[in-house]
């Protein structure tokens, strides 16, 4: 069976590794050095680490495109915005991952470029947007609202506009969708989320199908050294041989507790796209109702972070930064792989103490 044949599950668990020859080790070792002999390719640290290149090979077949891993999500957002030139204008979801839209605002504050904010459920005001774009950056589902974007009619219309088109697949993982195969120049991942998923790795990585922008990306990593560490590398490698049977698990307990949350009086609005594991609910009781809940439970963990084996959830408008457009009450719930009925157990009789 050829690689490019190779189901999602087995690239998972085949991909990035050694060749399969006597003595050799099954896994990919970590290689700790900052330095190499001269002569070859990779010179020094900065450039290239066998171990970044193992989980960048398995990264790259599952999502159909050649793969940089990042020091963290952010550095990848980063990377990918420094393409634009100065007073360029980028389109973007007002809802998006708090730290994107930080950045936007900072460039847009320093004179780098021009954030243009919009709904990406409303598909002719994002085509509209595109005009004059330079790039087009899409979140689908969106953190933490879950809207879900036409990827393939903004992507005619950014190209038509001579926009490159970004989509962060962070939520949806290539599991669930590849965004390259719908025509888009990158993808962007927080590698810190599902892709790892034990909560124990920071670390970011851009796909494309261009070898001239994979050039490029390269070259901005190697100048301003945003690379990943050789043991979040492995980490992340080891984290992703599970990604099937994670999502896959978090996916089924995410649709059982839609259901529940939906038919409970506390919860005025669930949601959910119909995949994956994040689930956002808005509480009837508000801001306060929010931060009760995310204070009762034993199990479901208060944190800000996503995608791990674990169950964790925060009500977002805690942080200043969100967008005033996020309900006060919005409780976003990365639903994790434990059994879902001590899950419910858990989580309904804080619930029920929102009530009356």
């Amino acid at each position: 069976m050829s690689d490019s044949s190779r189901r999602p599950a087995t690239a998972a668990v085949h991909a990035g590794r050694p060749a399969a020859e006597p003595d050799q080790p099954l896994n990919t070792p970590l290689t700790m050095a900052s330095t190499y002999v001269a002569g070859g390719d990779l010179e020094y640290g900065r450039y290239g680490n066998p171990t970044w290149a193992a989980f960048e090979e398995a990264l790259g077949e599952l999502e159909g495109g050649r793969c940089l891993t990042f020091a963290s999500g952010l550095a990848a957002v980063s990377t990918v915005l420094d393409l634009v030139g100065t007073d360029a204008v980028v389109v973007a979801p007002r809802h998006a991952y708090n730290g994107t839209v930080m950045q936007l605002a900072d460039l847009e504050a320093r004179g780098r470029l021009q954030a243009r904010l919009v709904d990406v459920t409303d598909t002719d005001e994002v085509v509209a947007a595109c005009t004059d774009a330079a790039l087009v950056w899409l979140e689908s589902p969106t953190n933490p609202a879950l809207e879900v974007a036409d990827i393939p009619t903004i992507r005619a219309a950014a190209h038509e506009a001579g926009a490159y088109v970004v989509v962060d697949n962070t939520f949806a993982t290539p599991l669930r969708q590849r965004p390259l195969d719908d025509g888009v120049d990158l993808v962007v991942h927080s590698a810190t989320k599902y892709l790892s998923g034990h909560s124990d790795v920071l670390m970011g990585a851009v796909l494309t199908r261009d070898e001239e922008l994979y050039g490029v990306l390269k070259g901005r990593r190697d100048l301003i050294g945003a690379v990943p560490g050789t043991l979040e590398a492995w980490l992340a490698l080891r984290g992703l041989r599970t990604l099937h049977l994670r999502l896959d698990r978090a996916e089924e307990n995410a649709r059982t507790l839609v259901d529940r949350l939906r038919a409970h009086p506390a919860v005025a609005e669930v949601r959910y796209p119909g995949f994956g594991g994040i689930v956002s609910i808005v509480l009837s009781g508000g801001a306060l109702a929010g931060d009760l809940l995310t204070h009762k439970t034993r199990l479901w963990v208060h944190a800000t972070s996503l995608g791990g084996v674990e169950s964790t959830f925060e009500r977002r408008r805690r942080w200043k930064t969100e967008p005033a457009t996020i309900p006060d009450g919005l409780v976003r719930m990365s639903v994790g792989i434990e059994d879902v009925e001590d899950l419910w157990d858990d989580l309904a009789p804080a619930l029920d103490d929102l009530v009356g």
